[in-house]
């Protein structure tokens, strides 16, 4: 990641071990998911590169369910030529909301189930993207998404 990076972080149902990773990287700022609600992710890495004015990468890290909550956010990237590296991570259901089922005592039936499943259909990241006015890839390996990533870097409106 680039020095000073800002990274937004609403990855929780498979991010929640990213942070740790990060000790030898270059000086950044991290900004969690304070817990109580989905859906700021996109927000608060919108904010944050308005307040690096333009001057640091915003890397968000964001789950494909929580993104549904605040999509027009890709918009705004768009529009105000944000320096913001948006990675949704698609499991292709509202996962966090599953779990919580468990963190009640309950067992979530076939109906409830389905309400909570993104993938009748499969939402298509690229196109809600592009369709929003952001460049938009996707990565089926660590690989590809590091290739990506470096792409992004160097470009101001690349997500």
């Amino acid at each position: 990641m680039p020095e000073n990076a800002i990274i937004s972080d609403e990855s929780l149902s498979y991010g929640r071990g990213f942070y740790p990773h990060t000790f030898a990287a270059p000086a950044h700022d991290w900004l969690d998911l304070a817990g109580g609600a989905i859906g700021d992710g996109l927000p608060v890495a919108t904010g944050a590169a308005i307040a690096g004015k333009g001057a640091r990468r915003v890397i968000s890290l964001q789950a494909d369910g929580s993104a549904m909550y605040s999509l027009q956010s890709l918009w705004i990237k768009a529009r105000e030529k944000q320096p913001c590296t948006k990675i949704i991570i698609s499991n292709r259901k509202y996962q966090i909301l599953i779990r919580e089922y468990g963190n009640v005592g309950a067992t979530p039936g076939k109906t409830a189930m389905d309400m909570l499943d993104l993938s009748n259909p499969d939402l298509n990241w690229v196109n809600l993207a592009n369709g929003m006015g952001v460049e938009a890839a996707v990565a089926t390996n660590l690989d590809e998404l590091c290739d990506l990533m470096r792409s992004s870097f160097t470009k101001p409106t690349l997500s």
